[in-house]
């Protein structure tokens, strides 16, 4: 399995996944789940995944594949970020029809799911979540993030700290939170992370950053929010309905 999340805000976009793929518990690997489109000046666009890895990849490298044909439709000359979702949702289903029944015969399933986002010459930055159908919606003033993968227990801190006005900085210090979460609940989910931001109208990927267990930042905020949430805890008070001298006659 695998936790990716993206989050867009007013001044740019944040990207970030982990590398764990599992097929049991003794066989796991690490495969990045992070790829980017890049033409400076013009575009850049940023993929993650989730599901089946020869699926996404496929996917991903057929979309490369048409890009190398000038004469079509392809990911360097659409004129939008909407274009580029459709793009990769076509791929998406093609090489599902191609592959997934062959798969089914081995009880394999072939779902996968991409996040893409980035901006396109002068159009704002976008976000789009792409379903394994191929379909896809997009991020708003009211959904500033998407997760795929094993995404509910990194969920929450999302929840109560991002909105379209968070500075990036705090969007990564939450995005560490949230992965340090997800991986205390769920061992399918692990370092490294690939971790990438983009700041709107540079048409640059402007940070990518490579987590490992040896990073110090990580693992400075991992003690620090888990000291943190233990402290919280205990200065909460206990429930009243506990003490006899607050109990209510006939309770």
């Amino acid at each position: 399995m695998t936790y990716c999340v993206a989050i867009k805000l007013k001044s740019g976009l944040v990207f970030a996944s982990d590398s764990r793929t599992n097929a049991g518990v003794d066989q796991v690997s690490c495969f990045r789940k992070m790829r980017s489109f890049i033409d400076p000046g013009n575009r850049v666009i940023v993929t993650l995944c989730s599901g089946n890895l020869s699926i996404t990849q496929n996917a991903l490298n057929l979309m490369e594949l048409q890009g190398r044909h000038s004469d079509r439709r392809n990911i360097w000359n659409v004129e939008s970020m909407f274009d580029v979702a459709q793009l990769l949702g076509e791929s998406l289903r093609q090489v599902r029809e191609t592959d997934g029944a062959f798969l089914a015969q081995s009880n394999v399933d072939s779902g996968a799911n991409f996040l893409v986002g980035g901006q396109v010459g002068n159009e704002r930055i976008r976000l789009f979540l792409v379903y394994a159908e191929g379909n896809f919606i997009e991020a708003g003033e009211e959904t500033p993030f998407f997760q795929i993968g094993e995404t509910k227990y990194g969920k929450p801190i999302l929840d109560r700290v991002i909105t379209p006005t968070t500075p990036i900085a705090e969007a990564i210090k939450c995005v560490m939170v949230s992965f340090d979460s997800t991986m205390r609940s769920n061992l399918s989910v692990g370092l490294p992370i690939d971790l990438a931001c983009y700041e709107s109208g540079s048409l640059k990927l402007g940070f990518e950053h490579h987590i490992t267990a040896q990073d110090p930042y990580f693992s400075q905020i991992s003690r620090h929010w888990g000291e943190g949430l233990r402290g919280l805890f205990a200065s909460l008070p206990a429930p009243d309905w506990l003490n006899p001298s607050t109990s209510q006659p006939g309770s």
